[in-house]
């Protein structure tokens, strides 16, 4: 089951996302393709750290 800081990472994900497609096209800005490539390389980072900081919480709860 997702908790409130599970959503709270997956939508930072899918923000950067959305922020780095709009960099790449150009959506309401002029095209920079290697901005876009480099908020893009957010989103791994961003679910990443989710993930450790969720293993952190469990691994500390369990003890």
């Amino acid at each position: 089951m997702f908790t409130k800081a599970d959503w709270l990472i997956l939508s930072a994900a899918f923000l950067s996302f959305l922020f780095s497609v709009s960099l790449w096209f150009g959506i309401g800005m002029t095209a920079n393709k290697n901005a876009g490539v480099f908020v893009g390389l957010w989103v791994p980072s961003i679910l990443s750290a989710g993930n450790y900081l969720r293993q952190a919480a469990w691994a500390k709860r369990d003890v």
